[in-house]
């Protein structure tokens, strides 16, 4: 719950209403495996002390990324009408795992990584970076410097 939270207040720092879709390899409680559960709880708490956070999952990324599979499927969902542009994986080995592959075939720009809830501000260039990475990344540097400026 605590990633997806500090995720969503990145993403609100580029002006963008984040829309969030927690990953998972089940589809709102279509396994009990104890990690699909974790993951339909955190999204319980999330609804519950976040009223107005567009999050919802537990959920496969095919689903969450195809707003008709969803919606023809899932049409309870609340992330059908206006799409997801946050991705939570269910942890750290999923997320390095689907970043590395886009970053491979150049499906997608890959941005990161950013670190999130570290006391001081941290940046990281990973070995082998591009001039684009480094440029991404200071850009993200400077919003961080200046978001806790304000605060």
């Amino acid at each position: 719950m605590e990633i997806t939270l500090l995720t969503a207040k990145a993403v609100q720092q580029f002006n963008i209403k984040p829309r969030i879709a927690l990953l998972s390899f089940s589809n709102f409680g279509t396994s009990n495996d104890p990690s699909a559960i974790r993951i339909r709880k955190a999204v319980e708490i999330l609804h519950d002390k976040f009223p107005g956070m567009i999050v919802d999952g537990e959920m496969q990324a095919n689903f969450a990324l195809n707003m008709q599979m969803l919606h023809d499927s899932y049409p309870f969902c609340e992330l059908i009408n206006g799409g997801v542009n946050t991705l939570i994986f269910p942890n750290l080995d999923a997320g390095n795992i689907a970043y590395k592959l886009l970053q491979s075939m150049e499906a997608a720009e890959a941005i990161g990584p950013v670190l999130l809830g570290m006391k001081k501000p941290v940046h990281i260039l990973q070995l082998g970076s591009s001039v684009r990475d480094i440029v991404n990344m200071v850009t993200i540097a400077v919003i961080d410097a200046q978001s806790r400026k304000q605060q």
